[in-house]
């Protein structure tokens, strides 16, 4: 595989597991030095751990991307191990399960929490470095979902959605910001993807992917690696001319 990203510097958010270690392994993998963050430490330590059995570098920090001064931390330790950063990937998401009916505040302020103010917080940090390092590139995770309203009941999930909804336009406010210290921002919209991040067996059975046979023009349940592929492409020179755009990998899902 084409070293795309060797002597780069990453850093990652809920690089534990799912689309987040897929794409940790990826960019080490092509070269990058890898920060694996994670509100679970044992989850990131094992992808650093994959990491390096494939004879990558990577350390691992406990980031819940709410709390500024952890972020601050990781960042630090980048600084003092490497010197510099150049990729970021805002990857942390979780969502509840509750309809608009059933939907605290508590639950509201959470998923926004996260998948939203996480992302602002952490390129607000990181985003010196990468300009001290000479320039770079972050990529956001947004979903087909902060575009249409995916349920298979009666319900949707209104808080996840607005959470996603907003990443489209801070990705796009954050790539005019940051232009002139060479750091572009785009964000990768993922359709259904078999992990555990929603209900697995939904995603994989045979019933849901007749359900989603019915939006989906390449007929099969996106994998990790789909989206992982895709953010790397977004980090690299190759795409050294796309600034602020949201990419959907999502099979098609959008296009019906």
């Amino acid at each position: 595989m084409t070293p795309r990203h060797q002597n780069k510097n990453g850093f990652i958010t809920g690089g534990g597991s799912g689309i987040g270690r897929e794409t940790a392994l990826r960019l080490a993998r092509e070269g990058a030095r890898m920060m694996i963050t994670d509100v679970n430490l044992d989850a990131a330590q094992e992808t650093v751990s994959l990491i390096e059995a494939e004879g990558g570098i990577a350390l691992a920090a406990r980031v819940d991307v709410r709390e500024r001064e952890q972020i601050r931390a990781a960042a630090l330790r980048v600084r003092e191990s490497w010197g510099s950063l150049h990729l970021l990937v805002n990857n942390a998401g979780v969502v509840t399960n509750h309809s608009f009916e059933t939907l605290t505040e508590d639950a509201w302020d959470f998923v926004l929490d996260v998948n939203l103010k996480g992302q602002f917080l952490v390129a607000q940090e990181l985003a010196p470095l990468i300009g001290e390092s000479g320039g770079g590139a972050i990529v956001n995770l947004s979903t087909v979902e902060a575009l249409v309203v995916v349920t298979s009941g009666t319900t949707a999930q209104p808080h996840y959605n607005a959470s996603k909804g907003g990443v489209p336009m801070l990705t796009k406010a954050l790539a005019v910001e940051l232009a002139p210290k060479g750091i572009r921002v785009n964000c990768v919209a993922p359709g259904p993807i078999a992990t555990n991040f929603f209900d697995l067996e939904s995603v994989t059975s045979a019933e849901g992917l007749e359900f989603m046979k019915q939006r989906l023009l390449v007929p099969r349940v996106g994998q990790p690696a789909d989206i992982a592929s895709a953010i790397s492409w977004l980090l690299s020179d190759e795409a050294s001319w796309i600034d602020g755009i949201q990419l959907p990998v999502d099979g098609g899902w959008l296009t019906r």
